[in-house]
C-alpha cells in the first residue's frame, strides 16, 4: 500500500489547489484521474488520456461556462493496478481505469469474460458482447456505486490473447512443467497445458521474464510489444484465448455530485464513447502489435486447430465452476455468465467448444 500512502499526500495537495482554485474561479473544476498501468503500452490507459481527458476538457470548455482541469497519474503515480478501485472509493483518485482482473475478490463476476475463454476474437464483437451482457444483468453495473461508492462511466479491454515464451515448443504438451505468468483469472487456463502459473503483473513483466521467475506470459501482442518481452521472451505463439472487456473507468460518486449537471452529462457521455471506440482501438493495436513483433525479430507461429480445439475442450467445466463459487459469494454468477454466453452466441461468433452452465 505504499503507492496508495503516497497517493493521499499527493491527493490531499490537490485537494487544497483544487479549493484555492475555486476560490478564484468557481467555473473551474479540478479532478485527478490515474491508472496502474502506463500510458503507451496499456491500450485503456492511453484511451483514457489520449481520448477521455482532452474530449472531456474540449467538451466542457465548448459547450458550458466552466472548465475542467485534470491531474493525471498514470504508470502507478498515484495507485497501483491492484489499489485503483480502493483509491476511486476512498477519493484519493477522483476517476480511475483500471482492470478488473487484479480485484479477483471485490469484482470476483466482472471477471467472466476470463471465465469462458476461447471466446470472440475481435475485441469490437467482445466488447458489443461484454455491454450487452451489463445491459442484460444491471447488477454488475450497480455493484460499482453500491458497494464501492463510484459510478461506471465506461468498460473497455484487452485485445485477443496468446502466449509467449523464452523457449520455442511445438506441441501442447512442451508446457508441462514450464512458469508462465499471468494476471489472476486467465491462470486456470494454463491448466491442460499442465503448465505451472504464476500471478504477476505487466509492470513486473520484463524482469521476472529476464531472471526467470517464470518463462511465459499469457499475453495479448499490443502489451508483449510495448512492454518489450520480446526480448527475454522472444517466442510468440497465436492461440486465440480471446479479447477479454474486463477494465473499467470509474468515478467516485462524491466527486460526480460535486460539478454542475451540465459537466455530469459530459463526462457520462464521454465515458460512453470511450468504450464505444475501444474495440476499434484495441483491434489497431493488436494488428500493430503483431507486426511491431514481427519486425523486431519475435518469432511468432499460429497453434494448430486441433490443438487449440483440444485446449478447449480442457475448459468446459470452468465457466461453470466459476458460475456457481459466484453464486455462492451472493452474487447472480449463472445469470451473468448465461447471459455472456448468449450474447457470444447472438454476435454470430462460433465457439471451440460451446460452454453450458450446469
Amino acid at each position: 500500500m505504499k503507492n496508495v500512502g503516497k497517493a493521499l499526500r499527493v491527493g490531499s495537495a490537490a485537494l487544497g489547489l483544487a479549493a484555492m482554485g475555486s476560490a478564484a474561479a468557481a467555473d473551474t473544476f479540478t479532478l485527478r484521474i490515474g491508472s496502474g498501468h502506463p500510458n503507451g503500452p496499456a491500450v485503456y490507459v492511453a484511451d483514457t488520456a489520449n481520448f477521455f481527458v482532452p474530449e472531456v476538457k474540449r467538451r466542457v470548455a465548448e459547450e458550458t461556462e466552466h472548465e475542467i482541469e485534470f491531474v493525471e497519474g498514470y504508470g502507478g503515480a498515484i495507485a497501483g493496478v491492484a489499489e485503483t478501485l480502493e483509491a476511486v472509493q476512498n477519493g484519493i483518485l477522483d476517476i480511475g481505469a483500471y482492470c478488473i482482473c487484479f480485484e479477483p475478490a471485490k469484482l470476483f463476476l466482472h471477471n467472466f469474460p476470463y471465465y469462458t475463454p476461447f471466446g470472440p476474437q475481435d475485441s469490437d464483437q467482445a466488447m458489443d458482447t461484454v455491454r450487452a451482457t451489463y445491459d442484460a444483468v444491471p447488477w454488475l453495473t450497480e455493484q460499482f456505486s453500491s458497494e464501492y461508492g463510484q459510478e461506471l462511466l465506461g468498460l473497455h479491454g484487452w485485445d485477443n490473447y496468446h502466449l509467449g515464451t523464452t523457449d520455442p515448443w511445438d506441441t501442447v504438451d512442451d508446457l508441462k512443467g514450464v512458469k508462465i505468468g499471468g494476471a489472476g483469472p486467465n491462470l486456470p487456463w494454463l491448466e491442460f497445458a499442465g503448465a505451472i502459473p504464476v500471478q504477476s503483473t505487466l509492470p513486473d513483466g520484463y524482469l521476472s521474464l529476464q531472471t526467470g521467475v517464470y518463462n511465459g506470459w499469457l499475453m495479448f501482442p499490443s502489451a508483449y510489444l510495448g512492454f518489450k518481452f520480446y526480448e527475454p521472451s522472444p517466442h510468440y505463439t497465436l492461440i486465440g484465448f480471446g479479447a477479454m472487456g474486463v477494465n473499467a473507468l470509474t468515478i467516485n460518486e462524491r466527486s460526480m455530485a460535486n460539478l454542475p449537471e451540465d459537466v455530469q452529462k459530459i463526462i457520462r457521455e464521454v465515458g460512453r464513447a470511450y468504450e464505444d471506440q475501444a474495440g476499434a482501438s484495441l483491434n489497431a493495436r493488436q494488428e500493430s502489435g503483431l507486426k511491431g513483433l514481427a519486425e523486431v525479430g519475435a518469432q511468432i507461429k499460429e497453434l494448430s486447430q486441433e490443438a487449440r480445439a483440444g485446449w478447449a475442450q480442457s475448459l468446459t467445466s470452468f465457466p461453470s465452476q466459476q458460475a456457481k463459487d459466484a453464486d455462492g459469494r451472493g452474487m447472480p454468477g449463472t445469470e451473468v455468465l448465461n447471459a455472456y454466453i448468449k450474447a457470444v452466441d447472438d454476435s454470430g461468433y462460433e465457439w471451440p467448444v460451446r460452454y453450458t452452465i450446469e
